[in-house]
């Protein structure tokens, strides 16, 4: 049996139980796909990260993410979480200022911003969603046409199908059923709150392909949106999302267009340390 260390940490948050968890087991080494897997299917958390050496020279470590249900290439509030875990844990970046992270996707660079990191949004693919599709999972949202404004498919590394709704009321409302879902694909709902609320949109996430009902927050979504959204018009070039609201949560991701970069970051606060036995 090995021993590892382990960090779980809350994250697009300064205040612990109100962001999204990740569980970051650092030097993993010696830990099988398998482990990895029976692993993150035990921690039941939305993801699980498994902190390695890097192959790549530019990187300064290589993450694997691992849902309940399987391996993703990227997910963006592991990769904030995990980073936050590498520094606490006295990982010196090779650039001041910047991490290079390596993952499936490719390499992920993470800027350090006081309290805060922030993600390169990777590169994003979007298309047409087909309209049969489209109204089954209007049905299962219980959403009528009219509260629907825009449909994408956005992937990432996570493929989502992206919902621009009429108003935060509506994300907010929405019952969904998860069983209908489930069968369809994972579903993020957006839309703007009314001029000087404190945050400028609400998000919502169902991801129950991956075992998970509802994603208090979620990184990869949002930098889709972000990039999404800035590029026809819909959302300023710099604004703060809210997501979790109907968890009990309060996830605030921080959006930042700065030229052909969109940034996606927030705050990450450490909630357990300690030493997995596997």
């Amino acid at each position: 049996m090995n021993r590892f260390d382990f960090t779980q940490v809350d994250v697009f948050t300064d205040t612990p139980l109100r962001g999204n968890p990740v569980a970051v087991v650092h030097a993993a080494v010696g830990l099988s796909d398998a482990q990895m897997q029976d692993f993150a299917r035990w921690t039941n958390l939305s993801e699980t990260t498994f902190l390695l050496p890097p192959t790549s020279a530019e990187a300064d470590y290589r993450l694997r993410i691992f849902t309940p249900g399987g391996e993703l290439p990227f997910a963006g509030h592991p990769t904030l979480g995990s980073c936050h875990a590498w520094l606490e844990r006295g990982g010196v970046p090779r650039t001041p200022g910047r991490v290079v992270q390596q993952c499936a996707h490719g390499l992920v660079t993470i800027r350090l911003d006081g309290a805060r990191t922030a993600f390169a949004a990777p590169p994003m693919t979007r298309g047409p969603v087909d309209a049969a599709l489209l109204e089954k999972v209007r049905a299962a949202l219980g959403l009528p046409a009219d509260k629907v404004h825009a449909a994408q498919w956005l992937d990432n590394g996570p493929k989502w199908l992206g919902l621009l709704l009429d108003s935060a009321a509506t994300v907010l409302a929405v019952e969904p059923d998860h069983a209908a879902l489930k069968s369809l694909a994972k579903v993020g709902l957006i839309a703007r709150h009314a001029a000087h609320a404190p945050c400028a949109v609400e998000v919502r996430a169902f991801a129950d392909p991956v075992g998970i009902p509802e994603d208090p927050v979620t990184g990869s979504l949002n930098a889709s949106f972000a990039q999404w959204l800035i590029a026809e018009g819909h959302l300023p070039r710099r604004y703060v999302a809210a997501q979790g609201t109907r968890l009990e949560r309060d996830g605030r991701v921080h959006v930042d267009s700065d030229g052909d970069t969109v940034w996606v970051g927030g705050a990450s606060v450490s909630c357990i340390r300690g030493e997995l036995s596997l």
